[in-house]
């Protein structure tokens, strides 16, 4: 099958498995407390009693464990897995589950019974993914959404273009998290995908001491499948996330039209022509200019916009082409975005960093107040060229490490002064430079940080010109005498082989 089609089985039975096991643990659990003589639960010795407590669903939603059906738990399913009907059942079993469950009801992907597969194959699959254990401890959860976000990357690879509609790399949504430092608060992405801007939110939030239950998450996807892909990728890692009513487009029916957001993360798909954009041309969002109808940035920028909060901050990927463009007025857009002061922060990221597309992508940070965290930094806006960071993973992948991306979010903090880093800002040839509102008019509004930064500064190697002149001029010489060398040496091969 395709990744396309064999993404859902696959990811659809590992959340089976999950939520199973859960259960299981739960199950052992209740049954330690009901039948321990010194346990403020204890139902005496009858093990029919014991047996019925464990079929008590309380016991398991006030743990926050979805409650799973007896036919539809993995030891149930698993000894039908040779039934020539078992694709008919693990649907079954899903519609069980989201009739028990009402936060995944519509969400799960009830697509194996007409899966097109050759008999046995998905009994296979079943007995496959049985082998997968996840422990009763508190990071299974965690081991889970791993596994969960590296399978996704492994379909984005698999499906090439088609699969940045679900999936952005986790070291860029990193970038964003170190940047935006979501502590709490409503966090919001218009187009999530699969949900990693929520994962790595959640995952900083804990790493500075707080709670999940700190920030709310809302979210929306247009793309059905990819709407249930973010609903059991976040119900996976117990998240209480608003997805919506239903997958919609953000632009024709935004599913939460009357709310504003502390912080937005996104990774909107790059220069799509195709949104509709005839049909909004007196939308209220658009404070700062009409968007092009051929080419969708400038909507998702300002729409981010329109949606933050008094002091929120957004955090946006998109194509370099974003930030000089001047098709259709997109110049005029970005000139009113400056010159309105929302746009804070600009950084250049170097190309392969997706799996989708080898172009090289920039983030946009913008607020709608200056003021907040840290100094006035009115009039300003930094510029960070990260063109030269990051390692190569494979030979077509590149990665932003752990240093690269604390550096960038470091700068940041420092430039803002908000009390995150305690060294003072400087610009630094060739990586970062805060520049004036009138730096950037005299550049023509074009926000790219190379036009900023400047070139490195080289370092001093105590050698002279000259003295550097003549070791280089002597090095060239000796090469090109074995060049002669070379030449001469594979024209007489050949003149051997008769290929004179």
């Amino acid at each position: 099958m395709d990744a396309a089609e064999y993404k859902h089985l696959v990811l659809g039975l590992i959340f089976l498995k999950y939520i199973s096991d859960t259960f299981a643990a739960q199950q052992g659990k209740v049954l330690q407390t009901v039948s321990n003589p010194e346990s403020d639960f204890y139902l005496g010795d009858d093990p029919a009693d014991h047996q019925a407590a464990l079929e008590d669903r309380d016991y398991y939603t006030q743990e926050n464990v979805f409650w799973v059906p007896a036919d539809a738990r993995w030891e149930s399913l698993r000894a039908r897995a040779k039934q020539p009907d078992i694709g008919q059942l693990i649907d079954k079993a899903l519609v069980a589950i989201e009739n028990e469950n009402p936060t995944l009801r519509g969400k799960l992907d009830k697509r194996f019974g007409a899966a097109q597969l050759e008999p046995g194959r998905l009994g296979e699959l079943v007995d496959l993914i049985s082998t997968i254990g996840f422990a009763d401890d508190q990071r299974s959860g965690d081991v889970l959404g791993e596994v969960y976000e590296y399978f996704l990357g492994q379909f984005a690879s698999a499906e090439g273009k088609k699969g940045g509609q679900f999936y952005t790399p986790a070291h860029v949504v990193k970038t964003l998290v170190a940047v935006l430092a979501p502590h709490k608060g409503r966090i919001y992405d218009p187009c999530c995908g699969s949900g990693g801007m929520f994962v790595q939110s959640e995952k900083f939030i804990q790493a500075h001491g707080g709670k999940r239950d700190d920030a709310s998450i809302y979210g929306q996807e247009s793309n059905p499948t990819t709407w249930r892909l973010a609903a059991m990728n976040l119900a996976i890692r117990g998240f209480a996330a608003d997805l919506g009513q239903e997958p919609a487009d953000t632009f024709a029916r935004d599913q939460f039209p009357d709310q504003k957001f502390d912080y937005i993360l996104a990774n909107p798909p790059f220069n799509i022509s195709d949104w509709g954009g005839e049909k909004y041309e007196s939308d209220p969002r658009w404070v700062y200019g009409r968007p092009p109808v051929g080419n969708a940035n400038y909507a998702w920028l300002q729409h981010m916009l329109w949606k933050l909060r008094p002091g929120g901050e957004a955090g946006v990927v998109l194509a370099n082409g974003s930030m000089s463009s001047n098709q259709s007025g997109e110049g005029q857009i970005r000139e009113a975005m400056v010159r309105g002061d929302v746009v804070e922060v600009m950084v250049a990221l170097p190309g392969q960093l997706f799996l989708n597309t080898a172009i090289p992508v920039c983030l946009w940070f913008l607020t709608n107040d200056k003021t907040q965290r840290g100094r006035d930094r009115r009039g300003e806006t930094l510029f960070i060229d990260a063109r030269q960071m990051g390692t190569m993973k494979t030979r077509v992948e590149r990665v932003l490490t752990d240093e690269d991306i604390a550096k960038i979010g470091d700068t940041v903090h420092a430039w803002r002064g908000d009390g995150e880093v305690s060294d003072a800002y400087e610009d630094v040839a060739g990586f970062c430079y805060n520049a004036k509102l009138e730096e950037i008019e005299k550049n023509g509004f074009v926000l790219t940080p190379g036009r900023y930064v400047g070139a490195a500064d080289i370092e001093d190697d105590g050698e002279g010109f000259d003295e550097k002149m003549k070791r280089l001029t002597g090095l060239l010489k000796q090469q090109q005498e074995e060049g002669v060398k070379l030449d001469q040496q594979i024209a007489e091969n050949l003149r051997r082989l008769g290929y004179e």
